[in-house]
């Protein structure tokens, strides 16, 4: 008892939540499973369940990504921030989440919260209306694992600095005030934004804008590591980490966007090609652009190239042609290579340069899938400009300056509130000790040997 007495508001908070979540879980009424009476497609089913599982694997790729890239101190505490959002935003997602997202339209903003409330009426009701052949709780699952990427995203930027506790409620309310919102706007039939015709195939606006523009607040909230502003260069902990988190990455994508199809048909195989032709060019794009500047070819170059063509392909990925997505890799990979030398130059602290390549990365494809969208490749999207259509890129224009100006007002306005309530940032020394230790009491210790008794650095085998 002495103990609990010693417990603060802060420290009960986060368990009190999930306690009154579960509790109120129990008194949610029992429905059968949907039967589907010969409605729905096997092969369909197979491909969305196959597709929600890779798209759950980008997560821990993505860990590996940004673990690989921050400070040797630093790598536990970055990689269980991207990874805790399966937790958190799994239990969301049940609870009200997938509610806000995709329950009954409330003027085309937001959905109602009370619609599917502890996912009620989801595993017994009527397929979503974009999606016939599958059940609507497949679905809601599939579209589970975009939301939980989506705050794993934003850690790169504010990565080596971020307190966790701060961050768990950070990943509540982006989630709650950001991401479904935006969601519910452009890919809800009665979103504003979808019935205005903007296209978005697997989330150019809904995921990598949003959390990108996320990105950016945070870093500006944040303000610079001691590290930055005193110009030092910090080495990758483990830049083979780097190279298995962008596999994980580009093999996760592929049910990202060719899953975004909702179902085993032509335009799943031709989102599939998309997605791994505009990698492949974005990589080959970033890595021969920093060769052209006097640099070397590098593994990182070519890994953090490859991601920006997977995010700039994810909004036109199932409304441009294959030879299309070459172009929209090599311009986006170029774009955001300057766009991160420029960042380096400035006095923003983004530490793994989340809004050049992700928010950029997205804005460029939301741009050119203005441009090169054809219905040749999807009858039920747009021509571009490309193909004459002018009006068509400027919905895409007018998209992308509202879902700029809301992720990046509302995110920013989520990192105050969260400041004030608690502290963001860690202290000065436990910045200089590591998050590893300071905030997990973990230390990464892979690949050196560090011998107390003499002081000396040697490498393991």
């Amino acid at each position: 008892m002495e103990t609990l007495r010693k417990i603060s508001f802060k420290q009960l908070a986060p368990f009190a939540a999930l306690s009154v979540i579960a509790i109120a879980a129990l008194f949610v009424k029992d429905l059968p499973n949907f039967n589907d009476g010969g409605k729905y497609s096997a092969a369909d089913i197979t491909w969305l369940l196959i597709a929600t599982a890779l798209v759950f694997l980008m997560t821990p790729g993505l860990a590996f990504f940004y673990g690989g890239m921050v400070h040797r101190k630093n790598v536990i505490s970055t990689m269980i921030k991207s990874v805790v959002a399966t937790g958190v935003v799994s239990v969301l997602w049940v609870f009200v989440g997938y509610s806000l997202c995709f329950g009954q339209s409330i003027n085309g903003i937001i959905g109602n919260p009370l619609t599917h409330l502890f996912f009620k009426g989801v595993n017994s009701g009527a397929p979503w209306s974009l999606a016939p052949t599958i059940p609507l709780s497949l679905f809601a699952l599939f579209q589970l694992m975009f939301a939980i990427i989506t705050p794993g995203l934003v850690v790169g930027a504010v990565a080596e600095r971020i307190r966790f506790t701060a961050y768990i409620l950070f990943i509540v309310l982006f989630s709650l005030l950001v991401y479904a919102p935006i969601a519910h706007w452009t890919w809800h039939p009665e979103g504003f934004l979808f019935k205005m015709g903007v296209l978005d195939f697997a989330g150019g606006t809904v995921v990598h804008i949003s959390a990108g523009c996320a990105a950016l607040a945070g870093a500006l909230v944040l303000k610079r590591r001691q590290s930055h502003l005193e110009h030092k260069e910090i080495p990758p902990a483990n830049i083979p980490y780097v190279l298995i988190g962008t596999g994980l990455l580009w093999f996760g994508w592929f049910g990202f966007n060719a899953g975004s199809a909702l179902s085993a048909n032509a335009l799943a195989v031709s989102a599939f090609g998309t997605t791994n032709t505009a990698a492949a060019a974005a990589g080959l794009s970033w890595m021969f652009f920093d060769v052209l500047r006097g640099k070397k070819p590098s593994v990182l170059g070519f890994c953090i190239g490859a991601v920006v063509g997977l995010v700039a392909i994810t909004p036109g990925a199932g409304f441009v042609a294959v030879p299309q997505s070459i172009f929209i890799g090599v311009i986006a990979a170029i774009i955001s290579n300057v766009a991160v030398y420029y960042k380096s130059k400035s006095t923003l602290d983004d530490t793994l340069d989340v809004f050049p390549c992700h928010g950029v990365g997205g804005i460029v494809g939301m741009l050119l899938t203005g441009i090169f969208a054809t219905k040749t490749v999807n009858s039920g999207g747009s021509d571009g400009l490309f193909y004459g259509n002018p009006a068509f890129f400027l919905i895409q224009v007018k998209a992308l300056a509202i879902v700029v100006v809301y992720s990046f007002t509302v995110s920013f306005g989520i990192f105050k509130f969260i400041n004030f309530v608690l502290p963001l940032r860690v202290s000065s020394e436990e910045e200089e000790i590591g998050l590893d230790a300071t905030q997990h009491n973990e230390k990464y210790l892979q690949g050196t040997l560090l011998v107390e008794k003499t002081g000396e650095l040697a490498e393991t085998l």
